[in-house]
């Protein structure tokens, strides 16, 4: 991939991130992670791995994202009223951001590694696929069943909350 087009899609996952934050709709809040979604799906193309491209599209930025749309028009959720700007701690979070970002930069300009280029992945006669099963259902296989158990409990929990009451 060219530089241009990885900071293209690096920079485009960093601006709707943050409007993921900042906005103060849900469903505006909602639709910018799923430009996210689909900027980190283009960097794992990227990377050759195609499979975790397509699944981040299929699984996150689409079963994911339908559901958290489904949620937020379910529940009614409204915008965040305006209420005035807190500037002491607006002030601070962004001393800390970058301090971090300063940081991160001194790192990064004195691990020597991190100006040399990575060599390029060998190819594996092996599929991406086969790989991610083998190790989902082999070494993760505890964590992938509890990851389904919550994800049944927060659907069954979604179910409860959104039953109106009767009126009489």
């Amino acid at each position: 991939m060219s530089p241009f087009l990885f900071w293209t899609f690096a920079s485009l996952m960093l601006v709707f991130g943050a409007a993921v934050v900042i906005n103060r709709n849900p469903v505006a809040s909602a639709l910018s992670l799923v430009v996210s979604f689909l900027g980190l799906a283009a960097l794992f193309m990227s990377l050759d791995a195609y499979f975790l491209g397509i699944i981040q599209v299929l699984v996150y930025a689409g079963a994911v994202m339908v559901l958290f749309l489904f949620i937020i028009m379910l529940l009614n959720i409204r915008a965040e009223e305006r209420r005035r700007i807190n500037w002491v701690t607006s002030a601070a979070g962004i001393a800390v951001a970058l301090a971090f970002l300063i940081q991160t930069f001194l790192v990064i300009t004195r691990f020597h590694l991190a100006a040399k280029t990575f060599p390029p992945l060998p190819s594996s006669p092996i599929d991406d696929v086969r790989n991610v099963g083998a190790a989902l259902f082999t070494n993760y296989n505890l964590p992938f069943q509890l990851v389904g158990v919550l994800v049944l409990v927060a659907t069954i929990g979604v179910v409860l909350l959104s039953k109106r009451e009767p009126r009489s």
